[in-house]
């Protein structure tokens, strides 16, 4: 299989690799997706040849993005990914326990659809600042 990218797009699948292998593989300790890596490793072989030799580094025998590649800002978009999906999924599972986790049905979805919404508006104004646990 051949792919033509220019150097702008294949820059921006190196970022899109390291982010899906990032999301696969990053929580799985020494049970990593080895096929993901192997991927991520090919794609990322390419950056030599590409004028992009600072983005990659030889690791046990393997090229794998660089340091400076990984330092670069990438992880920010990621921790922006993240903390969206945190108060997203915090929203929805609130207004679901306030409204004692009954199915999602065409009756209840405006009420769960506006509980998320003011979840969301808290956590925009005040972020966890509010939140209280029983313990």
């Amino acid at each position: 299989m051949n792919i033509e990218l220019t150097a702008k797009q294949y820059r921006r699948l190196l970022d899109l690799v390291y982010i899906g292998n990032w999301i696969l593989n990053s929580i799985r300790g020494d049970d990593r997706f080895a096929d993901y890596d192997e991927v991520e490793s090919l794609i990322f072989s390419h950056c030599i040849k590409e004028g992009m030799p600072s983005l990659t580094e030889h690791y046990n025998g393997t090229l794998i993005p660089s340091r400076s590649f990984a330092e670069g800002g990438i992880h920010e978009a990621i921790a922006d990914y993240e903390n969206t999906v945190f108060y997203e999924v915090l929203a929805e599972e609130l207004a679901r326990r306030d409204m004692n986790y009954e199915p999602i049905s065409n009756e209840n979805y405006e009420e769960l659809s506006h509980r998320i919404d003011e979840y969301i508006a808290e956590f925009e104004r005040n972020g966890t600042e509010n939140i209280l646990v029983d313990i």
